[in-house]
């Protein structure tokens, strides 16, 4: 019996598929192309107005799409912290020189993040934002005041998925992950696998499995962000429009002013030092820095992020598996560093509070130690708060800038997820361990076109994998 075989593809059928367009096979371009899209609906449905004081059907279509979206990429994050970090935990067993990749890689997320907020109160001094700002605290606002004991407990989980639950005034109860707390729960489950050894294997072969599964299910999910990016920019445009950030443009400018130095000066030139082609880096990290910029979700992005560190960028599984997740939680450049320091600064202007040099200092001081405040939680606001709460400004600062926050949030996750491929390539290269051949290779500009190369569709596991690309020791550099 002879076996069926796949019919001779036409020379036409050949041919059709050479003339599509690039923007129809290559994901950079279908991003670019949605965010033309969803700022010409947004503001189009900004011309609209309101329908009898609520929102018109086609702001309230592009929110729904772009709220949709950004709820799939969170429903799946949370089993993917959890498969990859235990995963990556147990693939360290085969490495001398695992506690060196943890340190290196926490030391570098301190000196990024140092030289994040340096940038930022420089910034806040020199531009003086809030000199010229002009805007009215809400009335009745109640300020909350971040606590550092708070934030410590807040490590502890409650139970084993890390669930919290809150009520609004409206007796609705909702409930959320802390990631963080599912962060600590893998790291303590990963450890305890290591430390059962042979026993353990069974868990960890179907911890493995399920974690290539889950990957499969996010790139479905991910190939959606051109529809979700019109979704999102829309009802930015369309909810609070380009006018809104008029009146505190002072501002906005200097935080993208620091977002553009970090993104566009600092990360290169770190790049740069460790003998690396910026251009690959830009390349390989760019489709990720855009899902970040439309979803403003770091965590949301992970999936991404991690896809193009080890495929573009050439970090070995084994770590990047450790080294995301664990950025994408506590690696926050954007939302952690330089946006409190310019923030804290612009409220200490308008309320006329002039800062002694201690206090810039305890800026700094906040954002290298508390960006780990901002994992699982509302970000930025968060850290604005810890922020202001310790240097002893006015919190009704908080509720003066939320207004113009999802459209500077966009810069910041950027900022966020550029920073999670920037550390863990130079550990990688640090150490010997970064796969040169895929830093090198020439990009396509869509970050699904090995599919058929997929890590989830191979026959090892991502265990038996990542054994494999750190198991040779390289000497590595202090």
């Amino acid at each position: 019996m002879t076996s069926p075989q796949t019919p001779p593809q036409s020379p036409a059928d050949a041919a059709t598929r050479r003339r599509l367009p690039r923007w129809a096979t290559a994901f950079g371009p279908q991003i670019i192309a949605a965010l033309v899209v969803g700022l010409c609906l947004g503001l189009l449905a900004k011309s609209m107005g309101e329908t009898g004081g609520e929102p018109n059907w086609l702001t309230t279509t592009l929110a729904t799409i772009g709220s949709s979206y950004v709820s799939l990429l969170k429903a799946a994050v949370v089993p993917l912290i959890f498969t990859a970090v235990v995963s990556s935990i147990a693939n360290l067993r085969q490495v001398s020189n695992a506690a060196r990749l943890a340190w290196q890689t926490l030391l570098w997320f301190g000196i990024t993040a140092l030289i994040a907020v340096g940038i930022g109160i420089a910034l806040g001094v020199l531009l003086q934002p809030g000199a010229t700002a002009d805007a009215a605290t809400p009335d009745g606002y109640e300020g909350s005041t971040g606590s550092w004991v708070g934030f410590l407990t807040g490590l502890i989980p409650g139970n084993f998925l890390g669930l919290t639950a809150s009520t609004t005034e409206s007796l609705t109860t909702s409930l959320n992950f802390n990631v963080l707390q599912v962060l600590v729960i893998a790291i303590a489950v990963g450890i305890a696998a290591l430390k059962v050894g042979k026993p353990a294997a069974p868990f960890l072969a179907l911890n493995a499995s399920a974690l290539a599964v889950i990957q499969k299910v996010l790139w479905w999910i991910i190939r959606l962000a051109p529809l979700g990016t019109v979704g999102l920019i829309g009802r930015a445009v369309a909810t609070y429009g380009w006018d809104t950030i008029g009146s505190l443009g002072t501002f906005t400018v200097a935080v993208y002013l620091g977002l553009a130095l970090v993104l566009f000066v600092v990360y290169p030139v770190l790049i740069k030092s460790q003998g690396l082609s910026v251009r690959q880096w830009f390349s390989g990290a760019w489709p990720a820095i855009q899902l970040g910029f439309v979803s403003r979700s770091s965590v949301g992005t992970l999936p991404l992020t991690q896809r193009v560190t080890e495929r573009n960028l050439g970090v070995p599984r084994a770590y990047a598996s450790f080294a995301v997740p664990l950025g994408a939680t506590t690696k926050m450049d954007g939302c952690a560093a330089i946006y409190p320091a310019i923030a804290a600064i612009f409220v200490a202007q308008f309320f006329g509070i002039d800062l002694s040099i201690g206090q810039y200092l305890l800026i700094a001081v906040v954002a290298v130690l508390g960006s780990a405040a901002t994992a699982g939680t509302t970000g930025a606001v968060v850290m604005l708060t810890l922020t202001l709460s310790t240097l002893g400004l006015p919190l009704d600062g908080v509720a003066l800038l939320l207004a113009i926050d999802p459209i500077i949030d966009m810069g910041r996750t950027a900022v966020n997820v550029a920073g999670q491929t920037v550390v863990p390539t130079i550990v990688a290269k640090r150490n010997g361990l970064l796969q040169h051949e895929l830093y090198n290779a020439k990009r396509t500009g869509d970050p699904f076109d090995d599919d058929s190369d997929d890590p989830t569709s191979n026959t090892e596991s991502p265990a038996e994998q990542g054994e494999t690309s750190l198991s040779s020791e390289a000497p590595a550099r202090a």
